[in-house]
């Protein structure tokens, strides 16, 4: 009779309890699913992320280059409007190569050389030859550069180039924003 009151006070576990538990371990392997997928979306776009924050720095570069060679006069460092001598266009523009004044934004960007990302070598297998498997750009960037005058500095600009663009269906953008003189 002793043997038998010590097999009674053993209990396992109840229906309730082990479905609580698999409700609860669900909900936490879930949760790390979710946290796991998302990271693979930031984890693609990092690539396209980069290529926009070049592309965007690329332009400002090409300005301050203008400027401190000369190539352009103040006057010439904004955006073309009724009012203005600039010669960047304003709005979203398609990423072209630079025409004959190297400086990307301007009417006389080429048409006929859409930019590109080299993603890797050709047949050949060399790196930097014409076969080289490239990206178009064009389909789903723009660049649009904004000159703004600061207000009660006549020698200084505030530069904005944002580049829109489109991965895995959502719209995202890059935007850089610096401050131009007219002193070199």
């Amino acid at each position: 009779m002793a043997a038998r009151k010590k097999a009674s006070k053993q209990r396992g576990f109840t229906l309730i309890e082990a479905m609580i538990s698999i409700v609860i371990l669900s909900f936490g392997v879930l949760s790390l699913a979710a946290v796991y997928s998302q990271g693979l979306f930031y984890a693609n776009t990092t690539q396209i992320d980069y290529i926009a924050e070049k592309k965007a720095e690329a332009a400002i570069e090409t300005i301050f280059t203008a400027r401190d060679t000369q190539l352009l006069t103040w006057s010439q460092i904004n955006n073309t409007n009724g009012t203005t001598t600039g010669v960047f266009l304003p709005g979203p523009q398609p990423l072209y190569a630079p025409g004959p004044d190297g400086l990307y934004g301007t009417a006389d960007d080429d048409s006929s050389n859409p930019d590109a990302v080299i993603t890797g070598p050709g047949a050949d297998n060399v790196l930097g030859t014409s076969d080289d498997t490239k990206i178009n750009l064009n389909p789903w960037m723009t660049r649009t550069i904004q000159f703004q005058d600061v207000s009660g500095e006549p020698n200084l600009r505030q530069v904005t180039v944002t580049i829109n663009y489109t991965v895995v269906n959502r719209q995202r953008s890059f935007v850089l924003v610096c401050y131009i003189s007219a002193f070199a």
